[in-house]
């Protein structure tokens, strides 16, 4: 797994890499200061995960995500800044992040949620997801109602909303993985969402 760590404090950049070329798993290609950085970068290489701080110079993090989500949209992003602020948690989410966690987590927690979201899995730390529930309860809600979708989509989309991901999804109904896939796919097409995360938040805004 190639990752990019991005983040304007040197020594958050330097242990972040330490960390994770301890683990077979991973392989850190590149580190950036800033968004720009980024986004320069990703266009040189090939890039599987993004660890993206929010407050950098020259570009930030909910703009960085944003613009390389629009041209690379195969890479996963994770937030992972020290800020619980509701703006940020929104935007970041809005523009495609796959996760949005805190550096107060052990080094044990951080490599496990980019495990998780290289397999498909939406990953927020349990004061986000409160958060998040709480900004999303609090926006205009989408025309939409329990009646619009089969009870099979109720399922998914319970699922994808409890960051589950397609193989997962597919044991715990005895479906195969190409079916849940389908579902899910079928699901964004239907709700002209963007991935998996708009659909979570989809759920938990309109459905739960």
């Amino acid at each position: 797994m190639k990752v990019l760590i991005v983040d304007d404090d040197a020594l958050i950049r330097d242990s972040l890499k330490i960390i994770l070329e301890l683990e077979e798993d991973f392989h850190v290609v590149a580190v950036a200061s800033n968004g720009q950085e980024a986004l320069n970068i990703c266009s040189d290489n090939n890039v599987d995960l993004i660890l993206m701080d929010i407050r950098m110079p020259v570009m930030d993090g909910v703009l960085a995500t944003k613009e390389i989500k629009n041209r690379y949209n195969n890479i996963k992003i994770i937030i992972l800044t020290t800020f619980m602020d509701d703006e940020y948690i929104k935007e970041a989410l809005k523009n495609g992040a796959e996760g949005y966690i805190l550096k107060s987590q052990s080094s044990d927690s951080i490599i496990e949620s980019l495990k998780m979201v290289m397999k498909g899995n939406v990953v927020f730390e349990k004061e986000v997801a409160t958060t998040l529930k709480t900004i999303i309860s609090n926006e205009k809600p989408k025309q939409a109602c329990k009646g619009d979708f089969t009870e099979r989509e109720m399922e998914i989309m319970k699922l994808v909303g409890e960051g589950l991901s397609n193989r997962e999804i597919a044991a715990k109904l005895y479906l195969s993985e190409g079916t849940a896939r389908n579902y899910v796919t079928n699901l964004l097409e239907k709700l002209r969402l963007r991935d998996r995360t708009q659909l979570a938040i989809f759920y938990i805004k309109n459905i739960e």
